[in-house]
């Protein structure tokens, strides 16, 4: 990977970042209702992310943004569990590892802010993204936690930390 960079939201990030979103969602025929391509805080994710102990990571290669992801307090999570949300990556970004290290970077910002759980929502659709969650130590649950809205999301996973 050539210049790298991770770093935290800019209000100038979100128009990039919305159609980074729309376009993978679109991409793997997950554009549907009930998930974040009709949510109106995906254009609007720096703002969304000014809430205490959440934050999102946006990567560029070469200056050019080509993803994020990022850690939310979701509404109704029990305890110290927060979220894993909106962890997308433009097509020309994938395959370097890139993923992993948002993963790794959310990971440690959730113990940094003392989570002690990190519960996602995905959708069968979105295959390859299952399976590096899996490979974080992601396991699956039988519905899901707390009250994000997405109700067109239908896997739930949970990771303790």
């Amino acid at each position: 990977m050539k210049n790298v960079v991770i770093r935290t939201i800019q209000q100038s990030d979100n128009k990039k970042l919305a159609e980074i979103v729309r376009t993978v969602l679109a991409e793997f025929g997950a554009n549907h209702p009930g998930t974040v391509y009709y949510d109106s805080t995906t254009d609007n994710l720096f703002e969304l992310f000014q809430k205490e102990k959440c934050t999102y990571y946006v990567a560029l290669i070469n200056n050019e943004i080509v993803g994020g992801a990022g850690i939310f307090s979701s509404d109704g999570l029990r305890g110290k569990t927060c979220e894993l949300v909106k962890m997308y990556l433009a097509k020309n970004a994938r395959g370097q590892g890139l993923g992993k290290l948002l993963i790794e970077k959310c990971i440690d910002f959730a113990k940094q802010n003392d989570y002690k759980s990190i519960y996602l929502e995905t959708m069968p659709e979105l295959k390859k993204a299952m399976s590096i969650y899996e490979k974080f130590g992601f396991y699956y649950l039988k519905g899901p936690m707390g009250n994000t809205g997405h109700f067109g999301c239908d896997v739930w996973m949970l990771k303790d930390i």
